[in-house]
């Protein structure tokens, strides 16, 4: 068994896309009507830069996005590989998991890029700047981050937000709370704790304001059927129902990503294989949460044609 999984915020950077462009109409095309849907010259931005304009979470979010879908185009497309036949389940990290519900059928490309688009510029509204912060903590299981949050509260928002693997954990809330969790981390048996260059606290209760955005956005651009099932941020369960889907992604914004527990559930579930597309960041989360699983990561022209003939 198999599962195409899909990189969330962090993975971008400029020049990503160039080469697909350059070597694949397919990748073009896909470029192309991310940047008609948004009215926005995005792919500028991916590819020249600046940095800074990139990593803004409105344009990170469709970026990635967007780079991720374009491998997956080509794959399709001239390696002639079926998603549908070929993929077992999907998955993405946070934003990444309207990347998965794009491949597997549920959003049309445009309506992702338009939704997430809208997701960053809500999220980065959610929380004036300076009030939130996240952190990454290195050498922490989730029942050392949860009690580190909890200590480090203090009546403010401090929360676990991405359990991604069983060494790394990321908090987020509240900026005052979450520097006293980064100060205390030698307390709790963590190695230790690094502040996140983002621009404002995902996954917690601050994000609600955002949830309420996304909540409206999604009644007018309600997911379709699914034609492979996903497994969701919020539950690390199967979801095909897109009612559920809809719900769930509301909850995702202040919820936490549950990517640990999704890679052990997939393993669990039977699958052997996971595919990356896009990134080489979940890769090696996957492989300290399931154990022995074969990953495969691919974004370049070469990486794809060599994943075309594994599959």
């Amino acid at each position: 068994m198999r599962a195409f999984v899909f990189p969330g915020q962090g993975s971008q950077k400029v020049g990503m896309g160039a080469e697909l462009a350059v070597a694949s109409a397919a990748a073009r095309e896909v470029f192309q009507e991310v940047d008609e849907a948004l009215g926005q010259n995005l792919f500028r931005i991916m590819t020249e830069g600046p940095e800074d304009q990139l990593t803004l979470t409105e344009n990170a979010q469709p970026a990635i996005m967007a780079h991720a879908i374009a491998v997956l185009r080509v794959l399709e497309k001239e390696g002639g590989i079926s998603l549908a036949d070929k993929a077992d389940f999907v998955a993405g990290h946070s934003l990444g998991e309207y990347t998965a519900l794009c491949a597997a059928g549920a959003f049309s490309l445009a309506d992702t890029a338009r939704l997430l688009k809208l997701r960053g510029q809500s999220m980065q509204a959610a929380v004036p700047v300076g009030v939130g912060a996240m952190a990454a903590l290195l050498g922490a299981d989730i029942e050392k981050a949860s009690a580190l949050a909890e200590a480090a509260a203090e009546g403010e928002v401090c929360t676990v937000a991405n359990d991604n693997d069983p060494t790394q954990v990321v908090i987020s809330g509240h900026k005052n709370a979450v520097e006293r969790a980064v100060a205390l981390v030698k307390d709790h048996g963590i190695k230790r704790g690094v502040l996140l260059p983002v621009s404002a606290p995902f996954h917690c209760p601050l994000m609600q304001p955002a949830a309420d955005a996304m909540a409206a956005a999604l009644e007018g651009t309600k997911p379709g059927a699914l034609r492979v099932a996903l497994y969701a941020n919020v539950t690390a369960d199967v979801v095909t129902d897109p009612a559920v889907v809809q719900r769930l992604l509301v909850e995702q914004v202040t919820g936490r990503v549950r990517w640990r527990e999704i890679a052990i559930a997939m393993r669990e579930a039977g699958v052997e294989q996971f595919v990356e597309l896009g990134g080489k960041v979940l890769a090696p989360m996957i492989k300290r949460s399931a154990g022995e699983v074969d990953v495969i990561s691919a974004s370049t022209m070469a990486e794809i044609e060599e994943l075309a003939k594994a599959l």
